[in-house]
């Protein structure tokens, strides 16, 4: 019997991509209700080839779905998760407001799968951060062969990571240069047209930022705790597609050749990597737009540490960074009879 489902957060560029991968992956959904702030009613939002028209989420009846997808942010999500799971709804929500909760399951379905085997305390279930899925999403299959000591990245992540208006931003701004028009920063800290920004959230007190933070916390929290990681976060001016530079320290020996073989084989990842210079195969964020997997390239020895492993990974920060990845959690949810219509 087909669920009843509800994306919060409809209009932003997440939940667009939400209802848009719900059709493409053919989910077994009845109603579908798109919901969004007062300001958004009526709106008109395209569910494969059928036309949604925007709902209050506000005034919403929840009792009457069985799934709600949330992205709405940190702070309504923090608000009404709770309300909408007390209603009879399983949440699954993008926001980090949920991620650090002991009783929220921090869930990337390729990687630890066995946390949606039971309905969640809370009736919540945390998507991490877009960064952080696409990167245990490639160390997983490692970490299972070598087992990971310590990881150090550096990540280069699309404006689209911080929503709509700052997609609009890098586009007013290159604009802007092109016609010699002043250049007003407004969603984002600085510039982003023809730069980058070493600055993603809130500065913390140990000078790290809360993105950089959240990759850590998150990665021990789904993949293992002794892992010890360390991030630099960056943000560059292109519209979609997040990419990490990864370079790993392990406790057993790995050659290249043998990662590039586990790395064929491991769920969700696509190994694009050849460095031949008459015909080099490596994957930009480009050509990761509108793709499912998370593609890793350039796997190579870091020969700085003992056991040392690099590899560039790259994702669709929008589809497996976030949308994506909640609905493969609800797909596995109904495959386990978590949730019922």
């Amino acid at each position: 019997m087909p669920l009843n489902i509800a994306v919060y957060g409809a209009t932003g560029a997440v939940g667009k991509e939400m209802l848009t991968i719900l059709a493409e992956r053919l989910f077994p959904a009845g109603e579908v209700h798109a919901l969004a702030s007062r300001q958004s009613i009526g709106r008109e939002l395209s569910y494969g080839d059928r036309t949604l028209k925007v709902k209050d989420a506000a005034n919403f009846d929840f009792s009457k779905v069985d799934l709600v997808l949330m992205s709405a942010g940190g702070d309504v999500s923090k608000a009404e998760a709770e309300k909408i799971a007390k209603a009879g709804a399983l949440v699954i929500d993008n926001s980090s407001a949920w991620r650090m909760d002991p009783d929220v399951p921090l869930v990337v379905p390729e990687v630890n799968a066995h946390e949606l085997e039971a309905r969640p305390k809370k009736g919540i279930i945390a998507n991490p951060n877009c960064s952080t899925i696409q990167t245990v999403v490639a160390l997983k299959p490692i970490h299972d062969r070598a087992r990971i000591r310590r990881v150090s990245v550096s990540t280069y992540q699309s404006v689209s990571g911080a929503g709509q208006a700052a997609m609009d931003e890098l586009w007013n701004q290159t604009r802007a240069i092109y016609v010699n028009d002043p250049i007003e920063p407004d969603a984002l800290p600085k510039q982003i047209a023809f730069n980058v920004i070493p600055k993603i959230d809130v500065f913390m007190e140990d000078g790290a930022t809360k993105e950089e933070w959240k990759m850590t916390a998150e990665t021990k929290k789904i993949l293992d705790p002794k892992i010890r990681l360390f991030a630099t976060c960056v943000r560059v001016p292109v519209f979609v597609g997040h990419c990490v530079a990864a370079h790993i320290e392990l406790e057993e020996e790995l050659s290249p050749e043998e990662a590039r073989d586990i790395l064929r084989e491991a769920p969700g990842v696509m190994l694009i990597d050849r460095t031949d210079e008459d015909d080099p195969m490596y994957v930009t964020p480009v050509e990761s737009v509108g793709e499912f997997a998370t593609f890793v390239s350039r796997v190579r020895t870091d020969p700085t540490v003992e056991h040392g492993l690099a590899m560039w990974i790259v994702s669709d920060n929008l589809r497996k960074g976030a949308a994506l990845n909640a609905v493969q959690i609800a797909e596995v949810l109904v495959n386990n009879g978590v949730v019922r219509a």
